[in-house]
């Protein structure tokens, strides 16, 4: 893990511990309502972005966004059937993962997230470009 794949490998690696840990206290700690489904659902779609840019690191945001969107929907849309409840049933923390029951809303709360995530991370990897390419803190000593 070297240079700015490494970097941005790590920062999502840590980034996704917290999305985890805060998405753990909102499932626990936040009374059931719209507004808790809603951070839920938005938080599971930033874990998703950030779990695709830790496995691939130097794709493009854009890319890592339609990767997430889809796994997201995809899990969604796997609600529909019954297998989600059954594997819940058998395993109480695959709900976490796969959900129970569908809402459409949901595909809404990706269809922004997703997209929201790519753009902060385009901006963040725009900035640290720019500051290496002005001899910034990268890391390396520059001539003077």
């Amino acid at each position: 893990m070297r240079g700015r794949s490494g970097r941005r490998r790590r920062w999502a690696a840590a980034l996704a511990v917290v999305v985890v840990a805060t998405g753990l206290g909102v499932h626990a700690w936040m009374p059931s309502s719209a507004a808790s489904d809603i951070a839920g659902d938005a938080l599971y779609a930033v874990l998703a972005y950030l779990l695709v840019v830790f496995v691939v690191p130097r794709a493009p945001s854009w890319v890592v966004a339609i990767v997430a969107l889809t796994w997201c929907s995809a899990v969604e849309m796997l609600q529909l059937t019954d297998l989600p409840a059954q594997w819940g049933a058998a395993f109480p923390p695959a709900r976490l993962v796969f959900g129970s029951a569908f809402d459409p809303r949901d595909l809404v709360v990706y269809a922004v997230a997703a997209p929201a995530c790519a753009g902060i991370d385009g901006v963040v990897r725009r900035r640290g470009k720019d500051r290496v390419a002005s001899g910034g803190s990268d890391g390396q000593s520059r001539p003077g």
